[in-house]
């Protein structure tokens, strides 16, 4: 039986492709879904596994879905595009899997921007110290949103330890990638609160909320240790909702 799927979502990667399916070959498998591809990313995918998935989907949440819903694998290994796995990483998946008396295990993320490793003062939506990525099939439904879709965890599902060796993820290029992520992201939002109805808040809220967010990245989880870099990421992590919901209350589609 396959031990363990790796799962790579794609959207026109045919920069950033190759280099993390070569470090996904120690998997029993490798799937990939290919969402609206028009550049050369399913013959890369191609040389790498037979396991193409190919379809067009608006929300983030059904098209990672459908890719679980193809993995053969009982366990599943859910890595993005710009992302790598280490050596050490991968051995450390293999023995997890074989040994785990746990349903999912969150894995450890160092971020670079450029070929810069900061490791200080992600979260508040623009970035992630840390996500579950390795879990059984059946135990993780993503849900139906844009970005940062919901997480629902099957009845009586238990989570493990936190693997110990990181994955690599080359989040942003530079500052200009950084900037028009940060627009990205709101834009996506701002349409999944006008399709709830919702606006996140007030104005004054957001505006606390920017604040607090930017605390909380800068101080409390030591941003201010990166320099620039970590001033920039608490900025943006603080504007997200408040762009979200400026572009809900102002903006239509």
């Amino acid at each position: 039986m396959t031990a363990v799927s790796a799962l790579v979502v794609a959207h026109n990667e045919e920069a950033r492709l190759r280099a993390c399916l070569e470090k996904l070959t120690f998997a029993d498998e490798i799937v990939v879904v290919l969402d609206k591809c028009t550049d050369g990313t399913k013959a890369i995918a191609a040389e790498f596994t037979d396991r193409l998935v190919e379809g067009s989907w608006d929300l983030e949440g059904p098209r990672r879905n459908t890719g679980i819903a193809a993995c053969a694998g009982p366990w599943v290994l859910e890595i993005d595009a710009d992302e790598h796995v280490t050596p050490d990483l991968a051995a450390e998946i293999r023995r997890t899997v074989a040994e785990s008396a746990w349903d999912w295990h969150e894995l450890p993320v160092d971020n670079f921007i450029g070929g810069r490793l900061v490791r200080h003062g992600w979260g508040g939506s623009f970035g992630k110290s840390a996500y579950p990525g390795l879990f059984r099939k059946g135990v993780k439904t993503w849900g139906p949103q844009r970005v940062h879709p919901a997480l629902t965890w099957a009845d009586g599902a238990r989570k493990g330890p936190r693997l110990a060796h990181p994955v690599l993820h080359y989040v942003d290029r530079d500052i200009s990638d950084m900037v028009r992520r940060l627009d990205a992201y709101s834009t996506a939002k701002a349409r999944d609160l006008r399709d709830a109805g919702e606006t996140w808040g007030s104005t004054a809220s957001n505006v606390r909320r920017l604040v607090s967010r930017f605390w909380k990245c800068y101080v409390s989880r030591k941003g201010y240790r990166e320099g620039g870099y970590g001033l920039l990421i608490a900025l943006f992590a603080g504007l997200y909702p408040l762009l979200s919901h400026l572009k809900a209350t102002l903006e239509r589609e």
